[in-house]
Parts: C-alpha cells; structure tokens; sequence
C-alpha cells in the first residue's frame, strides 16, 4: 500500500455534493443527500473515509449555497484529512467540475464522484491501481452491468474496454452504463473547460465530447454501484454494503 500511495501523490479527489435531494426530501429526508446515512455513516462521510484509506492528502468538496447543515457538518467533524470546500450555486454536476478545475490549475490527474454513488471499497481500490497502469488513458470511466440509475448513461466498449459511445439509449452490443466515478488527466479536465464554454450543461455531453475530441477514454467494470435517489435505494445500499463485509 505505500508504494500505491507514493504513486497517487500527484492525484487529487474531488466530490460533487451540490445537489439539493429534492425526491428525498419529497419522501421525508429533511437534510441534504450527502448527509443520507448508510449504516449510521453519512453518505459523505463514508466517500471521504474511502478517500483517505486511499491515500488522498486532501479532498475537494463542492457544495451550494442553500446547504447549511452541510457545510456545518463539513466544517466541524473531525476527518482524518483536510477538506477544501467550495461553496457555489452551479446548474449542473458539469459546471461543478469545470469551476474545481479553473479552482485548481495545477491539477495533472484527478479522481471525481458525486455522494450519491455507493461502490465497494475493494473494487475502487482496483480501479484506482488500473488507472495508475493506464497512463496513456486521459479518461477512466467507472462502468457496471447493474442498471440501477433511473436515466442511465449507456456505455459500450471494445473487448479491450476502450469506449467506443456513450448512449442514452441501450443497442445490442451494449453490456454496462456509468457508474459515476471518474478519474482523469490533464487533457480530458481541459475539455470539461472547454466543453462548458461550448454550452454543454451535462456530465454525459462531456463524456461524448472526449470522445469527439479524440481522447483516450477507457472503462473499467464494477460489479455492482449502486445510485441513491430515493429512501428505498438506502435499504439496497446498505445489504450492499453489508455483503462486503459479511
């Protein structure tokens, strides 16, 4: 594990949490959707554990400003690293990243997810490894057979897992779609700049244009992630997460 964490030194770790959870706060969840908790655990917290386990120096959060509860809990728990916060009312996860990158000039590679995307330590650990061996990919795409997002982002792939499209609609060749976690190199977070700029307001839309812009983008499969939208998704989250442990 040292010689992993003295490769991802150059490496940064961001999470999107400036969604409201309107649908949860429809079902009676009264705080924001970072604050969900999986087993006791806030959704955000558990990212931001993973995160350090991982080796992370720091992690970047980015949230809105009608999140108060969030910030509290972002600027008066103790974690086991620094948390940089950026308050900003942005209208898309896109515009999210786009503004952590102009933030942060310097960054050369970067690791990016959102708090409602629940994955299994181990197999992050796997991804981030393969990222580090991938150093021609500008982009690695967390991809998984488990259709879980009510809108999903189709992704197809050559048998060496380089992304060939990503759909909004499933073809037969079609065998996983996004599961939200991303890492990236310098090129492909120069293009989420240049994609915003371009009017793109989508995480899937800057997805198309690494492709168009001729990147190196590649998958690489987890088993199972699961998204959280609703109350019920908790209960899949957590046997989930139980399974991984038991």
């Amino acid at each position: 594990m040292n010689d992993f964490i003295l490769q991802l030194e150059g490496m940064e770790f961001a999470i999107i949490a400036a969604g409201e959870g309107s649908r949860l706060r429809k079902e009676g969840f009264n705080l924001p959707k970072p604050l969900l908790p999986l087993h006791g655990v806030p959704l955000i917290e558990r990212l931001i554990r993973v995160f350090a386990k991982e080796g992370a120096q720091q992690v970047h959060v980015i949230i809105n400003r009608q999140s108060p509860e969030l910030k509290t809990f972002l600027t008066h728990t103790a974690f086991e690293l620094p948390i940089v916060l950026i308050e900003e009312d942005t209208p898309s996860s896109l515009h999210s990243f786009a503004l952590l990158v102009e933030s942060n000039p310097d960054w050369t590679s970067c690791c990016l997810t959102t708090t409602d995307t629940v994955f299994r330590p181990h197999e992050f650990h796997e991804y981030l490894t393969a990222f580090q061996q991938k150093e021609n990919a500008d982009a690695f795409m967390a991809v998984t057979p488990f259709v879980d997002d009510e809108s999903p982002l189709y992704v197809n792939t050559d048998q060496e897992l380089k992304v060939e499209a990503f759909l909004d609609q499933a073809t037969a060749e079609t065998k996983f779609v996004s599961g939200g976690i991303y890492c990236f190199r310098k090129a492909a977070m120069c293009c989420a700049l240049s994609s915003v700029a371009a009017g793109n307001s989508r995480m899937r839309n800057f997805q198309r244009a690494l492709l168009e812009n001729d990147l190196h983008v590649e998958a690489f499969v987890f088993e199972k992630v699961v998204d959280i939208d609703h109350l019920k998704d908790r209960v899949v989250a957590e046997q989930f997460l139980s399974e991984e442990v038991s």
